[in-house]
């Protein structure tokens, strides 16, 4: 397949974008939004297609499955995304030097913005709107699991687009089969910048083939710390919601650290949990105190390698450290940067676990589940990153834009 002419339509098309009207943008993402909704009969159809094909013990099928909650959901958070300034000819910064040269440093769309993304066909509506809003072209690249569910959604989204005389080419979502990635990794000088999202296996491996520069949005290996000082209440609930709410996704908790001074709490701490059918993976400390009372059957002693693991389901590690830094300690070692968080009434602790962890977004006293494009409120997101030139946590709007300088003058020459 000529995967070549797909890409150079999609660079065609970026001309297209800069010329829409900012009105025009935000009316087409409202008739993408309601046409979501009328058609949710159809993409539930379509994604029972792609979820008959998947295990439902699969980490990934909750992420694969939508439901007329979801899809509204998703519709919802386009019309967040409407009524978002766009940051698109934003000037940043101006002056006039001494020669009367008038310079500016104004926000342009990054251009052809390429994402390859797993099962995840949520991912089709963010990333189209995000970049719809801020004058970029996708060209997405979605996995075989959501295929059916990918190109329903996209078929809705190229009929709004036809509707108001828009070119189709701005969003492009190439053929499920793998030849599709290797032909994207490899579009340089037509894709500006390639967004993996999925697992640490994909992100590694976009990140080592890729011929285009990557932004690279990491696993989420979540901990959570209860410090000496942490409110019983306050732990149980946060804990609970940061490992339940929703287990497949990157913000869930993955490993919880408590100070050994609390052990004595251990259980009621922990207690939620067990009614939410959470199989833990305890160190040696731990595990001697749960065994009195954390159901046997969801009871399991830790070994190296449950430390450092994005679990994707109900599944969680426990250790036990000395104090603080020991947990500043552990965290370092195991994290993936992506979102931590401490729970503690000491606010000497909590200005050191904020100031010392290096993490893409870090909390207190709050569960980890808020690291989300819509609950940062950046509408949608175009992903979370866990690295640090260009972009770093949930990216939105404004991470889907780089600048240039423009320069008036009036007959000036160098000297």
């Amino acid at each position: 397949m000529d995967y070549i002419t797909y890409f150079e339509k999609a660079q065609k098309a970026t001309r297209t974008m800069v010329g829409l009207d900012k009105e025009l943008i935000n009316t087409v993402l409202s008739s993408v939004a309601d046409a979501l909704i009328s058609n949710t009969e159809h993409i539930l159809k379509e994604n029972g297609k792609d979820l008959a094909k998947m295990d439902a013990n699969d980490p990934k099928y909750d992420r694969l499955k939508l439901t007329e909650q979801r899809i509204k959901d998703i519709a919802g958070d386009v019309k967040n995304v409407i009524n978002l300034n766009s940051p698109f000819g934003e000037i940043l910064s101006e002056k006039i030097l001494e020669n009367k040269l008038q310079i500016q440093k104004v926000r342009v769309p990054l251009g052809v913005v390429g994402v390859i993304y797993e099962a995840r066909p949520n991912v089709t509506v963010d990333v189209f709107s995000l970049c719809f809003k801020t004058g970029n072209v996708a060209v997405l690249k979605g996995g075989s699991d959501a295929e059916f569910s990918n190109l329903a959604i996209a078929h809705i989204i190229h009929g709004v687009l036809t509707k108001y005389e828009i070119s189709v080419d701005v969003l492009t979502l190439l053929p499920a089969e793998r030849a599709a990635t290797e032909a994207l990794l490899n579009a340089r000088g037509f894709v500006d910048v390639l967004i993996p999202r999925g697992s640490q296996s994909l992100i590694t491996y976009v990140r080592e083939h890729s011929k285009i520069p990557v932004i690279e949005t990491g696993a989420g290996i979540v901990h959570t710390y209860f410090d000496e000082s942490g409110d019983l209440q306050k732990g149980k609930d946060i804990l609970f919601n940061a490992k339940t709410r929703r287990v497949s996704v990157c913000n869930s908790l993955d490993c919880v650290l408590i100070n050994q001074n609390r052990l004595a709490d251990l259980n009621e701490l922990l207690a939620p949990l067990a009614a939410g059918d959470v199989e833990i993976y305890a160190d040696a400390k731990s595990y001697e105190v749960l065994a009195s009372s954390y159901p046997s059957e969801l009871l399991n002693q830790a070994t190296p390698e449950h430390f450092g693991t994005e679990f994707l389901s109900l599944k969680l590690a426990v250790k036990v450290v000395d104090d603080l830094e020991g947990a500043l300690n552990h965290i370092a070692e195991y994290s993936s940067k992506h979102s931590e968080a401490i729970i503690s009434e000491d606010a000497g602790n909590i200005a050191r676990f904020l100031n010392h962890v290096d993490a893409a977004a870090v909390y207190a006293n709050a569960s980890t589940g808020f690291t989300d494009g819509a609950q940062f409120g950046l509408g949608a997101e175009i992903g979370i990153s866990t690295q640090k030139l260009h972009a770093r946590g949930p990216m939105g709007l404004e991470e889907l834009t780089s600048y240039k300088w423009v320069i008036r003058g009036d007959g000036q020459v160098r000297k």
